[in-house]
């Protein structure tokens, strides 16, 4: 019992020590093509709270997998339509949804910028115009930042993609 705990503790520091790049995961988008601001914004229909951003483009554009990782989930809910969960370095998850589609199986090892499925109106966002939501979530908390906005410890667990990217 005691050689298991230590290479699981092994494993999570491993986890933490791979490094991470973050990349835009819309073929052809910039960090124009979406609002920065609307992370964490309230109120946000049934959610709440965004948790996320959205990157707006054309329909059927490539989602392209931010970083390395395994996909974890591949499929869909009522919110997020066509969904993709890769898990990525630091032990951080990466969330695809909106998809038209999805081009990735669970299980497997995909690498930055391979990709995931295209741009679409699946789920909640059918009478928007077609978006990539993104966003990212931590599986270590972080506990400094908790704070007392609405659903404020969840910030603990959920990481604002647009400073992700513009490192």
């Amino acid at each position: 019992m005691r050689g298991l705990i230590w290479i699981l503790l092994l494993l999570m520091g491993l986890g933490l020590m791979l490094p991470e790049t973050p990349t835009i995961p819309v073929q052809g988008a910039t960090a124009a093509d979406w609002n920065h601001k609307t992370f964490w914004h309230a109120p946000w229909g049934t959610s709440g709270v965004h948790k996320g951003i959205d990157i707006f483009t054309v329909k059927r554009t490539p989602v392209l997998s931010s970083t390395y990782g395994l996909v974890v989930k591949v499929g869909s809910d009522e919110k997020g339509g066509n969904i993709v969960w890769v898990l990525g370095p630091k032990w951080k998850l990466h969330y695809y949804a909106h998809l038209d589609d999805y081009k990735v199986n669970e299980g497997q090892w995909i690498m930055s910028g391979d990709q995931i499925g295209t741009v679409g109106t699946s789920g909640n966002a059918g009478n928007r115009p077609p978006h990539l939501h993104y966003a990212i979530y931590s599986l270590v908390p972080i506990p400094w930042r908790y704070d007392i906005d609405q659903q404020g410890w969840k910030k603990m667990f959920v990481l604002n993609p647009h400073e992700a990217l513009n490192r």
